[in-house]
């Protein structure tokens, strides 16, 4: 055998010889290239759910060295912040207890494993969200969206009515029910695309989403719609046609193919935020599922409980739950664990939230003993009364939500004076309680993510 091979070596013709040789040279020259290559950064992302006013996903061509990233990478205005993560792949995390009230700028460097420099970059971020209103306008009712230096700009023709609004928890949308001419009671389903500019290189230019197409959700009139989304981009839409009988639940995901989820609901169904699953409202109470089906029996809250936030960073939710005395308990609740009771008492309970850690929460509460009168409190996480504060002269609108925003330590209400008068969003600071309304009439107010 070997005699064969050492036979066919010396039949070869060197012209061949010469062509291998080179191809082994040219490997071991593109090897050497790559080692000498210096890192890349693939891709910057803000992560949603962190504990603090903000996170970015950094993601690079090579292991970075987290150490040298945090000594080599600032901030501008200096925060306090910390750098998590492994090899490849690092989380640039905004430290809890933080206020943003202005955009950052990244001047981004540091040494892979090798040693070698990334190449320094810069990029502008600002991780606050937009307000987004239905505001009253001459005619009607017009979506609109406050930009970060006061001005508003409107993201949708003037409608008679827009009673539902849902923006798209990756901020890249609006989908919203708008209403035809008055005296009709058919409605369409819309969504309206958006890019955000929230998280630039640092030759460009912050500033609100720039506006893409408004596109027909629904091809049919709707009597009644109700939509929810989660960061990954999935949406489920409960819509009621003008037959009646006809409810769908329809899943509805980031790739735009649809699914009928074929679910018995008493009310709306929401998404978890990082996409999960959903919570679904049963005749039975409360159901926790997922969106594909795996043959998992879904978590069931049995009782008259309703779902009013999440805490996003802990992965608890608050409940709401309504006692047959007439007395409400604000709880918590997470996947697999039974709920713990947070708040019991007799008010009414007209909104809740929490901060992502879930270690404040706020509820708004309607006193009746003796005179109707508003007011806003905070617990810890025991349950412990923290804070209050009378809203007088101002009462919240009723159905109205409450919503936080961890990045300027601040919650969004709609507020109005009297029952004549328009109702006005209101910003609630979230340690102090003291509350500032804005001048605009709207129907109600809600957070835009910055994306």
């Amino acid at each position: 055998m070997n005699a064969r091979v050492g036979s066919l070596s010396r039949s070869l013709p060197h012209s061949v010889w010469i062509a291998l040789g080179a191809g082994w040279l040219l490997v071991l020259v593109q090897q050497q290239i790559l080692e000498r290559r210096p890192p890349r950064l693939l891709s910057l992302q803000p992560q949603a759910y962190s504990s603090g006013p903000g996170a970015l996903d950094l993601r690079f061509s090579r292991p970075m060295q987290r150490h040298s990233l945090a000594q080599e990478s600032r901030l501008d205005p200096p925060i306090a912040h910390r750098w998590l993560g492994s090899d490849a792949l690092q989380r640039l995390l905004l430290l809890p207890d933080q206020v943003l009230r202005a955009p950052l700028a990244l001047r981004l460097r540091g040494l892979d494993r090798r040693g070698l420099p990334l190449p320094q970059q810069r990029w502008n971020w600002d991780p606050r969200p937009h307000l987004l209103v239905v505001a009253e306008v001459n005619g009607g009712e017009q979506l609109q969206l406050r930009t970060h230096g006061g001005q508003w700009m409107p993201l949708s023709p003037v409608w008679a009515r827009i009673p539902s609004v849902e923006p798209l928890a990756n901020g890249r949308g609006v989908v919203f029910l708008a209403s035809g001419p008055r005296g009709q009671s058919w409605h369409r389903l819309w969504k309206r695309s958006l890019s955000p500019r929230s998280l630039v290189r640092g030759d460009q230019r912050l500033g609100p989403p720039l506006l893409g197409a408004l596109e027909r959700l629904w091809p049919e009139p709707l009597s009644f719609a109700h939509i929810s989304s989660n960061r990954p981009g999935d949406l489920v839409v409960q819509v009621s046609g003008l037959v009646p009988g006809r409810a769908r639940s329809i899943w509805i995901d980031p790739r735009g193919q649809r699914r009928d989820l074929n679910l018995e609901v008493s009310g709306p169904i929401r998404l978890l935020p990082s996409g999960e699953g959903m919570v679904v409202p049963s005749p039975d109470g409360l159901e926790l599922r997922g969106l594909r089906e795996d043959g998992s029996t879904p978590q069931m809250l049995p009782g008259s409980r309703v779902l009013v936030a999440f805490c996003s960073a802990s992965g608890e939710a608050l409940l709401m739950r309504h006692w047959p005395d007439y007395r409400r308990s604000l709880e918590r609740v997470q996947p697999g664990a039974a709920p713990v009771t947070t708040w019991l008492g007799e008010e009414a309970v007209m909104a809740a939230s929490c901060n992502p850690g879930g270690d404040r929460v706020w509820m708004l509460l309607n006193r009746w003993q003796g005179r109707s009168r508003s007011e806003v409190v905070r617990l810890d996480r025991r349950g412990r009364l923290v804070a209050r504060r009378d809203l007088a002269p101002w009462q919240p609108e009723p159905g109205t939500a409450m919503s936080y925003d961890p990045v300027g330590d601040q919650l969004l209400v709609s507020v109005r004076r009297e029952p004549r008068l328009p109702a006005q969003p209101a910003l609630l600071d979230g340690r102090t309680l003291q509350l500032r309304v804005l001048s605009k009439p709207i129907r109600q107010a809600i957070w835009l993510p910055a994306g």
